[in-house]
């Protein structure tokens, strides 16, 4: 996925890329499209959001906290709404 400098970035892209970019894994000109697509995309700039309260969420929840039912259930929900993206 190389792209020259200043290309837009997609809507598919940027969710393929959104882990790196919360982590600060991204190179300079990688993170300046990240940042630049979020700014005109509503979508997008709603599902970084979205990844961040997870994340934060997630964080205070120990995974041996999960009940084994629960577990398989957000495991099924992530797996089905990354297949119907």
């Amino acid at each position: 996925m190389t792209h020259p400098h200043g290309q837009e970035l997609t809507c598919q892209e940027l969710v393929e890329l959104v882990t790196d970019y919360l982590e600060d894994r991204l190179d300079p000109v990688q993170r300046a499209r990240f940042e630049a697509h979020v700014a005109i995309c509503p979508g997008c700039d709603a599902y970084l959001e979205q990844m961040r309260v997870m994340l934060r969420l997630a964080g205070r929840l120990p995974e041996e906290r999960l009940s084994a039912p629960t577990r398989d259930a957000l495991l099924v929900a992530f797996r089905d709404w990354h297949a119907h993206r």
